[in-house]
């Protein structure tokens, strides 16, 4: 007999987005039960960002012995340990999964349901399935975050052959000799890179553009860095079939000619879909459809108890978007806020070295809402820091209307991840570029870059006939 509960607000899924809403609501004195089916923290946390970050880092590493020579510091190839950086991605998850623990959810007096979540109606949830029903929960309010899954290739011969996907890939004890990496996205691009200064040979297959939603010029300096260190990237790689072979796996690629790729392993990343099956979403007369659940701009559904947020939307996938999304709905849910959730001001970042990060209207979009626009530019090659450290790659563009209204950023080089942030701000506070000029940044950092290239929206006022003659008056008087 399933046991009955009552709760004020259940959440399904405790990611990112369901950990947030379900901490700030508890917070404020409202009684939470969170259902979660697989390990608490989610895909960020397990198979996501944390790990692949992690990896990442600890490619950076091994490429500090290659490229210590322009220091003055003899260049080495690395021995590495493909387990012992497999034992340090998951201590780092480890550490990381402390803050979204059971344990630590109950101490915060978050009931936590371990099982699958499947709706009866409009307001009650059963909590397992079959004859295994654990738990029905009736609450008041449901917030669905239940995340995304990544998307399978469909083609000949991928059932029969074994392959790695962005949330398997990191349980791999031994490095893969030769990966060949089918999608050319921010997570493909980010574990080739990983992977080849770890010192595997790697091969990126893209049917169409790598990188294909990025500015195309800040894309391309990402491009060429991973070509340098080895990467072979192919655009336009259409695959047609894939079969597993003794110790390789053979990809077929379509064309007038076929061309045959072999590797030892394979890694898919050709994106991720909503992970809304099995919800019974039909029974609670919620709308949805492959791009994932339908919510409005307050992230209610078509059942005005329930709301979704997180990937399971459809809405960018990031986990710092995810978070944003919970932070809006606590609002509007607890204190009937008028919120309204823009993608335009959520920054995205390729953690790839140089770095490439963006906020705000493309410069093709800025022109199609704002018509005239002004571009603004300033290279990684003028920054002292950048000099110092010898990561003179990359460059700053800024989008702004015709008086400094500022629409949009992108940024590729060293840091700039970090860099996005102040740049996110002034786009989310409808700030001028003066504020950016304005801004004192500490010397020597990569910030000046984006000081820089916002006083460069003055110069043609500076150089003007009249302000010359202005300042050859006061000139006069001292």
């Amino acid at each position: 007999m399933a046991e009955e509960l009552k709760a004020e607000l259940c959440v399904i899924g405790a990611g990112a987005a369901g950990l947030a809403v379900a901490g700030a609501a508890v917070a404020l004195g409202v009684p939470v039960v969170v259902i979660e089916k697989g390990r608490m923290g989610g895909e960020h946390l397990n198979t996501g960002c944390v790990p692949s970050k992690a990896m990442l880092a600890a490619g950076h590493r091994a490429e500090t012995f290659r490229t210590g020579a322009p220091f003055g510091i003899e260049a080495a190839r690395p021995v590495v340990e493909f387990d012992q950086v497999n034992d340090h991605v998951h201590r780092v998850i480890n550490s990381v999964a402390a803050n979204s623990s059971r344990e630590r959810l109950g101490g915060l007096h978050i009931r936590v349901i371990e099982g699958e979540a499947r709706f009866l109606d409009g307001r009650t949830v059963a909590v397992g399935q079959g004859e295994d029903v654990r738990f029905n929960v009736r609450a008041r309010r449901f917030v669905i975050a239940t995340g995304s899954k990544p998307v399978q290739l469909a083609v000949s011969g991928i059932d029969h052959c074994p392959y790695f996907t962005n949330e398997t890939i990191f349980d791999a004890r031994e490095r893969p000799k030769h990966l060949i990496v089918i999608g050319g996205g921010p997570t493909g691009l980010e574990l080739a890179q990983a992977f080849r200064r770890l010192g595997s040979e790697v091969t990126v297959l893209e049917l169409n553009k790598p990188l294909a939603g990025e500015d195309p010029e800040c894309a391309a300096i990402v491009l060429d860095a991973l070509e340098r260190e080895g990467v072979t990237i192919r655009s336009g790689a259409k695959v047609e079939r894939v079969r597993a072979l003794r110790q390789r796996i053979e990809v077929v690629l379509a064309g007038d000619t076929e061309e045959t790729i072999q590797g030892t392993d394979l890694l898919v990343t050709i994106g991720r879909q909503p992970n809304s099956m099995g919800l019974n979403l039909d029974a609670a007369g919620v709308q949805h459809g492959p791009s994932g659940i339908t919510v409005n701009k307050r992230f209610g559904t078509s059942n005005r108890r329930i709301y979704a947020i997180g990937d399971v939307t459809g809405l960018p996938h990031s986990t710092h978007s995810a978070q944003h999304q919970a932070a809006l709905l606590v609002r509007h849910m607890l204190f009937r806020l008028p919120v309204t959730f823009r993608v335009d001001e959520i920054p995205r970042v390729t953690f790839t070295e140089p770095e490439l990060a963006h906020v705000g209207l493309t410069e093709e979009r800025a022109r199609e809402v704002h018509g005239t626009v002004r571009l603004l530019r300033w290279p990684y090659l003028d920054n002292d820091r950048a000099q110092a450290e010898r990561e003179t790659r990359g460059h700053i563009k800024v989008v702004t209307d015709t008086r400094g209204l500022i629409l949009g950023v992108t940024i590729v080089g060293a840091a700039a991840s970090e860099q996005i942030s102040a740049w996110t701000l002034a786009i989310n506070h409808g700030l001028n570029i003066r504020a950016m000029a304005d801004l004192v940044v500490p010397y020597p950092t990569y910030m000046e870059v984006g000081k820089r290239a916002a006083i460069s929206f003055f110069a043609p006022k500076l150089s003007t006939s009249w302000v010359r003659r202005l300042s050859g008056f006061l000139r006069r008087f001292g």
